[in-house]
């Protein structure tokens, strides 16, 4: 399998959740399960089998991220030095020249991605419209509502 890139700081993130995952909610949802397993007949006990569907997502969930974690190539962005390009693990801050606002993203890993703290995957339209771009550069991307055109205003390696 090929090696996946994910941030340091991302990584950490990702074990955080899957020990949260094992020692909290894991046996949260065991108790719920035996919990309702002492309401009696199994069949028309809507809690368990609320709760063994919550413990399949877990459980799927902590295989998720014990897949990608056993993968991934962790790498330390504070130590980049790719001479003001656009890189995986750089944080651009962009100027849509159509509206005039500014937007910050940090470039990171596919598994760590979360759009909500503008963290975009490597893989997305947006991360590889501006891989190898550097500072002062405008570019256009297809994006899903249409064509965007950015301004990059800064390029920064910070972990």
């Amino acid at each position: 399998m090929k090696r996946a890139p994910l941030t340091a700081k991302g990584a950490e993130r990702l074990r955080a959740e899957v020990e949260r995952l094992k020692s909290i909610e894991r046996p949260r949802i065991i108790a719920a399960i035996a919990e309702a397993r002492a309401h009696g007949d199994l069949s028309e006990n809507a809690e368990y089998h609320a709760a063994r569907e919550q413990q399949s997502f877990l459980e799927g969930r902590i295989k998720e991220l014990e897949a990608g974690l056993s993968y991934a190539e962790v790498i330390d962005v504070a130590r980049l030095n790719p001479n003001g390009k656009v890189v995986f693990g750089a944080t651009v801050e962009l100027l849509d020249e159509s509206s005039d606002s500014q937007v910050t993203y940090q470039i990171v890993g596919d598994l760590e991605a979360d759009i909500k703290q503008r963290l975009i995957a490597v893989n997305s339209p947006l991360a590889r419209a501006l891989i190898g771009k550097s500072e002062g550069d405008s570019f256009e991307f297809q994006a899903p509502n249409g064509m965007k055109c950015y301004e990059i205003l800064t390029v920064s390696y910070k972990a």
